[in-house]
C-alpha cells in the first residue's frame, strides 16, 4: 500500500502531466491555425505521450491500493510568435518536468518506497528522451533562424514522427 505522502505527491504529478498534456494540445492547435501541420504533428504525439504518462501514474497508484483525485489543470498558453519560441518553451517546460520527477524519485527514496523508486526509473529514463529531442528541435530552429530559410523542410520532417 502507498504511503499518503507519496499517494498525494503522484497525485499532484498526474496533475502536472496532464497539464502538459493541454500545453501541447494548445501548441498543436497553434500550429494548425498558422499552417504548420507537421509542427503540428509533432506537439500533438507530445499530447499523446503525456496522457499515456498520466495514465500510468494512475494504474500505479491503483496497483498498490491507492486512490486518485484528480485536481483542475491550469489553462495553458495559446499564442507564440515563432516556432523558437515554443520549442524553447518546450525544453524548459520538460526541464522542470524532470525536475518533478526528480523531486518524486527523492520522497521515494526518504520514505523507503522500493517499487515507485523503480517504477520512477521508467519516467526518469523517459525525460532524457524528452529533453534530448526537444533541445534537437530548438537548435535545427537556431539554425534555420539564422539562416533564415528551411522551416518548412523542418516542417515536414516533423510531420514524420
Amino acid at each position: 500500500m502507498l504511503s499518503k505522502t507519496i499517494q498525494d505527491a503522484i497525485t499532484e504529478q498526474i496533475k502536472h502531466e496532464f497539464y502538459s498534456a493541454y500545453l501541447y494540445l494548445s501548441m498543436s492547435v497553434h500550429f494548425e491555425a498558422n499552417n504548420l501541420p507537421g509542427f503540428a504533428h509533432w506537439v500533438l504525439q507530445q499530447f499523446h505521450e503525456e496522457q499515456a504518462h498520466a495514465l500510468k501514474f494512475i494504474d500505479y497508484i491503483h496497483e498498490r491500493g491507492g486512490k486518485v483525485t484528480l485536481a483542475a489543470i491550469p489553462q495553458p498558453p495559446a499564442d507564440w510568435k515563432t516556432p523558437l519560441e515554443v520549442f524553447t518553451n518546450i525544453l524548459a517546460h520538460e526541464q522542470k518536468v524532470t525536475g518533478l520527477i526528480y523531486k518524486l524519485y527523492e520522497l521515494a527514496m526518504a520514505e523507503k518506497d522500493y517499487p515507485t523508486q523503480l517504477m520512477l526509473g521508467w519516467f526518469i529514463t523517459e525525460q532524457v528522451e524528452e529533453e534530448k529531442n526537444a533541445t534537437g528541435v530548438v537548435e535545427q530552429l537556431k539554425l534555420i533562424d539564422a539562416k533564415g530559410t528551411a522551416v518548412l523542410m523542418l516542417d515536414h520532417q516533423l510531420s514524420k514522427r
